[in-house]
């Protein structure tokens, strides 16, 4: 597997919310990344893909919530979310991929 392809891995998609554009007022970009994924991977992965110098990464997992879903009870999924800030004068783009 190549080192490209094991960042995709990494990284799965990136979150647009109010609180995440929040958060890129300020240097960060938000990420879903994977259960497993750790701070280190994270960071070298945003790093080789987007071509940035990241600062810091925080991490936060949210526990899925217990929904109905026609009428059986079903639960969504385990999401691992990463805050990544950026060195100043870095930018990402997550609207055009850039």
């Amino acid at each position: 597997m190549s080192a490209q392809a094991k960042h995709y891995d990494v990284i799965r998609k990136p979150v647009i919310t109010e609180k995440a554009t929040m958060a890129s007022e300020n240097g960060a970009v938000v990420f879903e990344v994977s259960m497993d994924a750790n701070k280190p991977a994270i960071k070298e992965a945003v790093e080789s893909l987007f071509g940035v110098k990241v600062k810091a990464v925080n991490t936060t997992i949210t526990k899925g919530k217990v929904k109905r879903f026609r009428g059986q009870m079903g639960k969504r999924k385990d999401v691992k979310k990463a805050y990544v800030t950026l060195e100043e004068g870095n930018t990402i783009d997550v609207t055009t991929g850039l």
